[in-house]
């Protein structure tokens, strides 16, 4: 599986963001206390930070956990905080990336333990790697894409902590030392010396950052990026991330001395020198980036072979520097007939539809990125849900709209009750027609208490099984009301089942109350185990619905986002079968869930009509993966 940061790096230079600690620091923070536990006491601080450095330009983005492992902490007294500061960190840059609607990546810093390894020092490597295990466990709990090991002067002490990233996951690492100004870690080694040894350990990139300036740190960039290329094969890239020049204490405060205009030089001179991860360590801020940003984007306009990632802050999605594309002439007549999606299931073909999140802010580029690229990958359908888990996101349907009119893929648009009146749904609904979104899932939606704004107040004038006698009238012509709409509109009516309750009997006279009401069509939540499918059936009282069915799978990341999606969100049940098979998979979780889903996807072929993937974190090339077992059916399979 193709990972987004390698696809990232072979169209060009990736910009890095600059130093977190240091707008932090200007913002007002102590140098006496630890700026990883600001996640917890000032979330609202490190959420601008990092939308000020996504604003200037970042493809990456890294998480406020520098010092957050338990050595680090145990100074401040939060040791037993580890878990709880690494995962609220990448909520908050998870976060800042939603609200900004930008395609940036978002990395998992591990900074040193401040720890001497035995036998100079008195910490067994085994405490130090436990130490990184646990702090990188919980980086992946919250759903980083990679991770970035840096600021590491020992070798020995790397190697550990590359250690305790591959025996936790398989996601990209980057591995960042630091050098002194004879260019030597602080350990002694060479960069010839610190390449030789991380080439082996499978790293996606090697790299230079912090200790010293662009001039001190850029040759040692160079003689890294030199003996990488000696391998004469796919291999790391480089990074080269320096402080801007030597810190001054300046009326109290501390001060680094080099401009934004000195490292714009700096990023041309590194990508010219093959570096392909630029950024900026102490002293870097939103300014130095947005300089580099310039720098490489006319760097690169000015080279055929190279393409820049950087997503436009107005939303334009650009895929090539000479492809921008735009939305065509929208036409205002209704759509008449059936949709798409309506077609393909009366036909008889089996049909593929893949989620996305609306983004929390004004940008929705990350998610029209994602439709293109499942668009690339095949999908027929995608999925728009409409503030899943009460927390607010960009209207639905707005996204739809955006999707249909910049893609071509035909959307389905989950609309809930909790958050509109029978008059607005109504109106949502003659809106929706209007612009062409004619595939609707009728659902109630999630309570407000579980999201980010408990006492909002939930409308629910109707539920779900209202929601579709709602949509049945106007697929005749008249409102709820019996008021003429003028012609009959021409909604697929999709709805909504939970195979893995318990109460299968209850569950099944809602969908049977759903059907009657006028569903077109069924989609499953989650499945984990097919025979849960049958179970359904069974309770139902036939051998298959009289509708097609969309079987629902969420591709699992990793042990701990199994037992968090069974034990903490509402609708998923994992079987056990697959919380053990997680468990087992131990780092290898990402590719184990990909061959888990695609098996499910085989097992329910006999009994479903379609698949509705759900792909977490944004994570939308997992979701392409598991489709690539469509591919390998025979034809008419």
């Amino acid at each position: 599986m193709t990972h987004p940061l390698l696809e990232r790096l072979a169209a060009g230079p990736l910009l890095a963001d600059g130093a977190i600690g240091t707008v932090l620091y200007a913002a007002g923070a102590s140098l006496d206390e630890s700026f990883d536990a600001l996640n917890l006491s000032r979330p609202e601080l490190v959420l601008d930070v990092h939308r000020a450095y996504l604003e200037a330009g970042a493809d990456l983005l890294e998480t406020n956990t520098f010092g957050a492992n338990r050595f680090k902490l145990e100074g401040f007294g939060l040791g037993g905080k580890v878990r709880e500061i690494n995962r609220k960190a990448v909520r908050l840059a998870r976060e800042a990336r939603e609200i900004s609607g930008r395609t940036a990546l978002v990395a998992g810093s591990v900074g040193p333990t401040g720890r001497t390894l035995a036998p100079f020092g008195t910490i067994a490597t085994e405490a130090v790697r436990a130490a990184f295990r646990e702090q990188i466990d919980a980086l992946l709990e919250g759903g980083v894409d990679l991770l970035v090991l840096e600021t590491i002067g020992s070798l020995d002490e790397m190697v550990e902590a590359v250690g305790a990233a591959r025996e936790a996951c398989d996601l990209p690492i980057i591995a960042s030392m630091t050098f002194a100004e004879d260019g030597r870690t602080i350990g002694g080694s060479t960069p010839q010396e610190v390449a030789a040894r991380l080439l082996d350990l499978g790293v996606a990139a090697i790299g230079a950052n912090c200790s010293v300036g662009p001039q001190r740190l850029l040759p040692v960039a160079a003689a890294l990026v030199r003996r990488v290329e000696e391998e004469n094969g796919p291999g790391p890239v480089v990074s080269c991330m320096p402080n801007a020049g030597w810190p001054a204490h300046v009326a109290g405060r501390v001060m680094y001395p080099s401009s934004a205009e000195y490292f714009a030089g700096f990023a041309r001179r590194a990508a010219e020198t093959g570096v392909r991860i630029i950024g900026g360590c102490c002293g870097t801020t939103p300014l130095h980036t947005a300089a580099m940003r310039e720098a490489l984007d006319t760097w690169a306009a000015g080279r055929a072979d190279v393409t820049t990632t950087h997503a436009e802050p107005n939303g334009t999605v650009a895929r090539s520097p000479t492809r921008v594309l735009t939305a065509p002439e929208l036409d205002l007549t209704p759509a008449a007939g059936p949709t798409r999606l309506r077609e393909k299931l009366e036909r008889g073909e089996f049909v593929v539809s893949v989620e996305i999140d609306p983004p929390k802010g004004l940008n929705p580029t990350k998610a029209l990125e994602g439709a293109f690229l499942l668009q690339e990958a095949g999908v027929d359908f995608i999925n728009v849900a409409d503030s899943p888990m009460a927390r607010v996101r960009m209207s639905a349907l707005t996204l739809c709209y955006l999707i249909q009119h910049r893609t071509g893929v035909e959307t389905i648009l989950h609309l809930t009750t909790r958050d509109r009146s029978l008059m607005g749904l109504q109106s949502e609904l003659l809106g929706a027609h209007a612009v062409g979104v004619r595939n609707i899932i009728a659902l109630t939606g999630d309570p407000p208490s579980l999201g980010d704004y408990p006492d909002s107040s939930a409308v629910y004038d109707v539920d779900s099984i209202g929601l579709i006698r709602v949509l049945e009238r106007l697929n005749n012509g008249a409102d709820s009301a019996g008021a003429s709409i003028g012609r009959p509109a021409g909604f697929t009516i999709a709805c909504a089942v939970d195979p893995t309750r318990e109460d299968l009997a209850h569950e099944a006279g809602r969908l049977r109350a759903k059907l009657e009401a006028g569903a077109h069509v069924v989609m499953t939540q989650p499945i984990y185990d097919p025979s849960s499918w049958t179970s359904f059936l069974e309770a139902y009282g036939v051998e298959r619905l009289p509708v097609p069915v969309l079987a629902g799978i969420l591709p699992l990341q990793s042990s701990k986002h199994a037992e968090f999606l069974h034990n903490e969100v509402p609708g998923i049940t994992l079987s056990d079968e697959a919380r053990e098979r997680m468990r087992l998979a131990g780092p290898d979780g990402r590719r184990e869930g990909v061959v888990m889903a695609q098996e499910l996807l085989q097992a329910l072929r006999p009994w479903v009509q379609g698949v509705y993937l759900m792909p977490s974190f944004g994570r939308y090339e997992v979701a392409a993966e598991v489709l690539k077992v469509l591919e390998r059916e025979p034809a008419g399979a």
